[in-house]
């Protein structure tokens, strides 16, 4: 459900960064600049959509207990995360195709998280090179490994990652099949964009989009053209990408080699049960991110903060357990770490804001929600994250 401040910015005629004061606002703005094919990739999950939603729902059935009179003129919001410091509990989660969004795409993003300290993470199918955004950037930096049924390429993926020294990989295991993207079906989206007649009039009615797209740096794929054409020069949809690219035969014998072969903060992306958290202890993961792809993938599936109780007793004193899907407020994350994740990341929350008006959306975005922790913290009578627990909350 919008914010009240949400419809309002909606119902305007015109609208500007200067309007967006939350997750909702930056959606909107994106949606009126995006060409319907792009806003309905980002915008659009799995099937019906059910996971989606109850992503962002599940957080509504959990309440904060505040206490009050605890002395919080300052506090510290920083923790520990896959080995680095962050200065904020939230990151922004691998995606990918960014410079589709916007032009700045991951190099936008990049000089964001910089700018807050905290996390931030590429996809291998991310439009600007590993090596690149490794030059870039002394933030921390995540990987976000697809097992590509090329061995080869797996393996260097990985050697760049150690030749950028980037921070960790994670590991995706939720994507041994694409899961039924309608939205996608319905429009045409491919990557690259491919205009067709049907699609003409949803990009020509965007110039401003088209122009940037169109005119600046070709898009490509750096980390995988060297390997395959499909995504750079071939058009495709992610759903045949997916199906036809990434090795099904991935288990977990695949996930061990990888940890051995990368060596450093390892962590899988797409535990959603006690069952593979345990499992991933046992590989040595250093980190797992309770997440269901955006509800991308199986629809029906549980929200990662309906499994995080579970998975945090369990594994939660072995390794880092980051809540990843559905947040838009920054009482989302309060209820995250409340229940016992370490951190907490999304990507629609900054794709929306990337997609809307750049690096500045994204770091007013992150201005967003940090101040939304801060205050949260405050009024909870909390000053570290460290104090965060489930005395703090109820259940409805």
């Amino acid at each position: 459900m919008t914010s009240p401040a949400s419809r309002l910015a909606a119902a305007k005629w015109f609208m500007s960064l200067n309007d967006c004061n939350n997750v909702e606002d930056f959606r909107e703005l994106a949606r009126r600049r995006l060409p319907y094919p792009v806003f309905n990739y980002i915008d659009g999950a799995a099937d019906d959509e059910i996971t989606k939603d109850r992503n962002t729902a599940a957080f509504d059935d959990c309440d904060l207990v505040p206490d009050v009179l605890a002395g919080v003129d300052s506090i510290d919001m920083s923790t520990t995360v896959m080995g680095r410091k962050i200065a904020m509990p939230l990151f922004l989660s691998p995606t990918a195709l960014q410079r589709i969004f916007h032009w700045h795409g991951e190099r936008g993003v990049a000089r964001a998280a910089e700018k807050f300290g905290t996390y931030f993470g590429i996809s291998s199918l991310s439009t600007v090179s590993i090596e690149e955004i490794g030059r870039m950037v002394s933030s921390p930096k995540l990987f976000q490994l697809y097992i590509h049924k090329d061995k080869g390429l797996n393996h260097a993926l990985v050697e760049a990652c150690k030749a950028a020294k980037f921070d960790a990989i994670a590991l995706t295991v939720d994507t041994i099949v694409s899961g039924n993207r309608e939205r996608c079906k319905q429009t045409g989206f491919t990557t690259p964009p491919k205009i067709t007649p049907a699609s003409f009039v949803a990009y020509a009615t965007k110039p401003a989009w088209a122009l940037n797209f169109l005119f600046r740096e070709r898009f490509s794929l750096p980390n995988l053209e060297s390997h395959v054409s499909a995504g750079s020069s071939e058009p495709i949809s992610i759903q045949n990408y997916f199906n036809s690219q990434l090795d099904p035969a991935m288990d977990w014998k695949t996930a061990e080699q990888v940890r051995s072969h990368w060596g450093g903060e390892f962590c899988l992306k797409g535990i959603m049960s006690v069952a593979d958290a345990k499992r991933a202890v046992d590989i040595g993961a250093t980190a797992i991110m309770v997440s269901n792809h955006g509800g991308r993938q199986l629809d029906g599936s549980r929200a990662p903060f309906d499994q995080l109780a579970e998975i945090c007793d369990a594994v939660g004193d072995k390794l880092d357990v980051i809540c990843d899907g559905g947040v838009r407020r920054g009482s989302h994350v309060l209820k995250a770490l409340s229940v016992g994740a370490k951190a907490v990341s999304g990507g629609r929350l900054y794709l929306y804001a990337l997609a809307a008006a750049g690096q500045p959306g994204v770091e007013r975005t992150l201005g967003n929600l940090r101040d939304e922790i801060e205050r949260g913290m405050k009024l909870m009578g909390v000053k570290s994250v460290s104090a965060l627990n489930r005395d703090r909350l109820r259940w409805r």
